[in-house]
Formats: C-alpha cells, structure tokens, sequence
C-alpha cells in the first residue's frame, strides 16, 4: 500500500489519452503537471495506472478546489472521490459499509446496483461474484432499497487493479487532451460569442493560447476592453493561466478608412489584423493563429473573404467553429461561462468600422493589390511596438 495516512484520494479516469500509444506518457505527464500547477498550494501526490490517474491530497485541501481544478482540466474524462484498501474481500466489504452510509446511499431509498471491474485476473473472485456480494451488503443496510441493473439512481462502483477502489457518485470532466501537447496559438479575441468558444475548443485539443485584442479607443470604449479582460479571465482556467495582447488599433483604423474604398473597409481591416497578429505570434513562438470565424454566418466569413484573409496570414489560421451554427455556439459559451459577459452592450472595432455594403466575394488577387496600395506596413509595426500585456492565472 502507498503512504497515503490522512490524504483524500480522487480517481481520475482517462478517455483519448488511453488510446494512445508510444507518447501515452507524454500526454499522462503533461496532465499531471496541469493539476498540479492548479493545486500546487497543498500537498498532493499523483501516481498512473493505465486508463487511470489517482490524485492523492492532503486533507487541508478544499474540496471546491478539487473539483474545480479536474472539472477544468482537458484530459480528464471524469473523477470520483474514492475511498482505497488491500485487495483482501473482508477488507473491501467492510469499506463498502462505510461508504454507503454517506450520500448518495444514506437516505436507503431508490434503486441501485454495484458495478465491478476486475483489472486483476488473479483477484478470486469475479466482477459478477464481486457484485452479488457487495449488493448483498447493501440489502442488509438498507433493506427497502430494490436492485435496477439498467436504470439505477445509486451506484457503488467497485475496481480491483494494484488495490482495490470504491466510489459512488462519478463527475463529468471536459475531456479532450492536456493543455500544452499540442503546441502553442495565437486566438484572436474580439468581444463576442464566437472567439471565447474558438479558443475553449483549440485548448481542448491540447493548444496553448495567448490571446490577441485589438482596441480603437475612443471608437471602443474602456468597457469594451475590461470584457476582453473578462473574457481572458475565463478562458485562463482552462488554458492552465494566459496572456492577452492589446493592440492599439485606433490609427490604423482610421488609415484603412481614409486609404480603402469604403465596401473594402473589413476585409483590409481584417487584412491588417493578420499581418499584426503573424508578427505578435513571431515574438510569442506561436505556431498557429486561431479565430471565431465560422462559414458563412457574415460578410467577412464566406468562403472567397476567407480565402483573402489567409492570403494575409504567414501562420496556419485555424477556426474550429467553422462548420457550427450560431445556435451551437452559443450553447457552448453558455456552457462555458462565457456567454453573459459576450452579450454585454459594448462593440469591438470591428462593428465599428463595419461598413453599410460590405464585399461578399473579393477577388484575393484584387483585394492584395488594395492592401498593398494602402502602405500602412509602418502603422502595422508600430502596432506591434506599442502591446500592452496582461496576465491572467489559472483561478479555479
């Protein structure tokens, strides 16, 4: 048995990352590391078996603390509180009768059913034996409970591996892999529905973000930008902390519309956003750009102003909310707690500036010809030479 007198244990269990093969242990490592650094105020061990990752903390740790942290952390598929003793069915039998005396089993109402997994073939008895039995256990403690083998309200789950391992109530986790095995990107963060929800998606298959905003005050005002910052904020908890950019946007705005005819305004807007986030992600060793755009759903997203905007981009631009509705997005920034400070009545520079007509399906080879007549190259650099950075932690 380990050294574990007077810590919690919590199981972790693993989807994707089971299913991987040679650099499983990357992955596994990489997810150790994210949960520590989220609870690195107690003492805490972390041991891995295959499709499983038990966290041991020190009962000082708050149990909020706990669960937030796995409930945030991409590559945990769900956890459980669990309780740990010798593979010996005595011992087994007697945790299980203190286990169901706390919730979910201590009313003794409602159907259950126990639910074992012999990982050791060489434990004596079987996962059905296992089941029979310790449902036997529950009858007699609770006597007006009734067994449901399909749909219970209750069960005790049983795993026999290096040790044996009893739990009751299983939380969801987000899935996904470990923030930090997928490199790194740049997210362009307006003010909206969209790119919060682009971001939580990319970090969900591993990508480390920073962040970029470009601000044009006083066309967008202070509390345009403290929602970035909330939003930043938000994401900073399952990107394991993150940096926002804030780019000054205010002259460059006002050169594109003074140098561009007024139907090309977004596209050479956009055109600019590019060229100034390839050189942010140069500096930031960011591999990839990554936007909220998703096809068709404005002007600026049809496929030909899409085509133009990678024109303009020396980085892979990745959108993963491409082929969702706006519908689906949204039910996604609700979920993750983004929605209620997007929808908050400040615009972005791009509403701004948006013009009444704007091109639907530019010409790359035309709109490049504009971008280049415009010469604001210099203005782009100096965007760049004056970011703000603000940093945001982990908060769980």
């Amino acid at each position: 048995m380990k050294n574990i007198e007077n810590m919690q244990l919590y199981l972790i269990r693993l989807g994707e990352i089971s299913l991987k093969g040679m650099n499983r242990r990357l992955f596994e490592k990489q997810l150790k590391a994210n949960i520590k650094i989220k609870i690195h105020g107690y003492h805490n061990l972390i041991e891995r078996e295959k499709g499983r990752i038990y966290l041991y903390v020190d009962q000082s740790c708050p149990e909020e603390l706990v669960y937030n942290t796995l409930k945030t952390t991409f590559g945990v598929v769900g956890f459980s509180k669990a309780v740990v003793c010798e593979k010996n069915f005595e011992t087994i039998v007697e945790q299980a009768k203190s286990l169901i005396e706390r919730e979910p089993f201590s009313d003794g109402t409602g159907t259950f059913k126990v639910e074992a997994r012999r990982a050791d073939k060489s434990f004596p008895l079987n996962s059905y034996q296992i089941e029979a039995n310790l449902g036997g256990v529950v009858l007699d403690r609770y006597p007006e409970m009734k067994v449901d083998v399909h749909k219970p309200q209750k069960v005790l789950y049983v795993e026999i591996r290096d040790s044996a391992y009893l739990y009751t109530t299983p939380v969801s986790g987000p899935s996904g892999l470990p923030v930090g095995t997928a490199g790194k990107g740049l997210l362009l963060l307006s003010g909206g529905i969209d790119s919060p929800v682009a971001g939580y998606r990319m970090a969900s298959r591993g990508l480390r973000l920073d962040c970029l905003y470009f601000h044009a005050y006083p066309y967008t005002s202070e509390q345009a930008l403290q929602k970035v910052k909330d939003l930043a904020m938000i994401l900073a908890k399952w990107n394991i902390g993150i940096s926002l950019f804030v780019v000054n946007f205010t002259e460059a705005e006002l050169w594109i519309k003074e140098h561009s005819n007024e139907e090309e305004h977004t596209l050479m807007m956009r055109a600019c956003m590019m060229k100034v986030a390839n050189r942010v992600a140069q500096k930031r060793n960011c591999q990839v750009l990554v936007t909220g755009e998703a096809l068709g759903q404005v002007a600026s997203q049809t496929l030909e102003a899409m085509c133009f905007t990678n024109s303009m981009s020396e980085r892979p631009v990745l959108r993963p909310l491409v082929g969702m509705d706006k519908q689906e997005i949204i039910d996604l920034s609700r979920k993750i707690g983004t929605y209620e400070t997007s929808i908050l009545p400040f615009d972005d520079c791009c509403v701004i500036f948006s013009p009444k007509h704007p091109l639907v399906k530019p010409d790359t080879d035309v709109e490049t010809e504009s971008f280049k007549n415009m010469n604001i190259e210099e203005l782009l650099d100096k965007c760049v030479e004056e970011l703000q950075e603000f940093q945001f932690s982990y908060k769980v």
